[in-house]
This record gives C-alpha cells, sequence and structure tokens, in this order.
C-alpha cells in the first residue's frame, strides 16, 4: 500500500491504525493484512439517502424484479471510467444473480458499456484500445460491438446476450443529466433460458417509463 501510494511506510501504518481504531478497516492478525470494515456502512448508508436516485428508483427496481423475474439494478457513473451500483432488487426466482451495492464494473462494459458509448463518446472507433482490455465470457469483435452502439442509440436501450456473462442476458436504458449526457443506467439481468426474445421490447419498455417517472419526480423535487 505504502509503494502504490508513495507514502512513508511508517506514515501509510500510521493512517491504517487510525483507520483501525474508527472502525472503517480491521486487522487480520494472522494474516497480516488490512480490509473494509463495518464502520464504513453508516458513511455509505449516509451517501445513499443524499442520492435522492437511489431513493426515488429503489420501490421501482422492486416492482420490475417482481414483475418480470429479473435483477434490476440503477448505476452510476463515477470516475475512473466505472459504473457503480447504487441501487438493486433480486428477483423472488430459485435461481437469481448476485449482484452487490457498491459493485463497481468498467463503464464500456455489457449493454450498459454499449449505452455509454453510444450517448458519451462522439466518436466510439476511438475506444479500441479500451474495448481491447474488456473482460467477456464470449467477446464481441469491435466491429460488431460498434453495430450494437449505434443499434442502442437508435433504439433507446442496449441488449447483452450472453457476451458479457455466458447464458445471461443483460437489458439497460439510459438515465441522462445536463447536455444529453448519460450519467446513470437502469439495467434487468436475467436468466437467458427463461427471458424470451418478445418479453425483451416489454421489460425495456417497462424500464424506459420507470427512468421518465423517476426524473418527473426529481425535477419536481427540484434536484
Amino acid at each position: 500500500m505504502a509503494r502504490e501510494l508513495e507514502l512513508v511506510p511508517s506514515t501509510c501504518l500510521h493512517i491504517l491504525r487510525v483507520l483501525q481504531d474508527e472502525g472503517l478497516v480491521d486487522f487480520d492478525s494472522a494474516t497480516k493484512r488490512y480490509s473494509i470494515g463495518v464502520g464504513i456502512l453508516p458513511l455509505a448508508r449516509s451517501a445513499l439517502q443524499r442520492n435522492t436516485f437511489s431513493v426515488l428508483i429503489q420501490p421501482k427496481l422492486s416492482e420490475l424484479s417482481q414483475a418480470f423475474g429479473v435483477t434490476s439494478i440503477a448505476t452510476q457513473f463515477a470516475e475512473p471510467a466505472q459504473m457503480i451500483v447504487v441501487a438493486l432488487s433480486q428477483s423472488n426466482m430459485p435461481f437469481r444473480l448476485q449482484v452487490d451495492l457498491g459493485s463497481r464494473f468498467p463503464a464500456l462494459i455489457s449493454a450498459t458499456g454499449r449505452l455509454f458509448a453510444a450517448h458519451n463518446v462522439p466518436d466510439p472507433e476511438s475506444l479500441r484500445a479500451r474495448f481491447d482490455k474488456l473482460v467477456w465470457d464470449h467477446p464481441p469483435s469491435f466491429e460488431h460491438w460498434l453495430e450494437e452502439v449505434a443499434e442502442a442509440r437508435s433504439r433507446g436501450y442496449a441488449l447483452d446476450r450472453g457476451s458479457y456473462i455466458s447464458g445471461v442476458t443483460v437489458i439497460a436504458v439510459p438515465v441522462f443529466g445536463p447536455g444529453g449526457r448519460m450519467i446513470r443506467s437502469l439495467v434487468a439481468i436475467g436468466i437467458s433460458e427463461r427471458l424470451e426474445d418478445r418479453e425483451i421490447p416489454k421489460l425495456a419498455q417497462a424500464m424506459c417509463a420507470m427512468r421518465d417517472e423517476v426524473q418527473d419526480l426529481q425535477i419536481d423535487a427540484g434536484n
């Protein structure tokens, strides 16, 4: 840690011990390793509560999960080029995908990545170097990915059929901020065998309606 942060080791150790005293990190005496402590939870909860979008979207995600049998999440863009899960709802199906609040993933990956490239990057062809570093179960070619980026821009939602995670379908719709840039996304994740093709447009339409309703509520609240 000291090398990574370019700190004097004694300074780094002092900071870690202060964080340990505050409960923000834990120390394992057997392995001599530090990890995030439970004291971080109140800080995370406070940050999420101040995020009006997360508060408003949470019950909508629950409704979506129940209606379509999918895992529903809301993500928010954060540097460096990542999307963070800020709200989520699991389905009540016997088999479901585990997603955790606060999880991070590259902004260009999966369905959300196609939207990000479509709405935030004037020239998606310039993204090849970043695209080549992405990890997929079944990676699409860059040329095919560019076609899907253009398709996502025209139809208003993006679809990933097993490219990111084998056997898993991901649908995403953009949430826009000032200037028309995508700053968040709503995402539905389901087992491909259970999510029939004819259900996908209905699901995407429901997600767009949910997004529009929440954005209207934010405007009414002055946020």
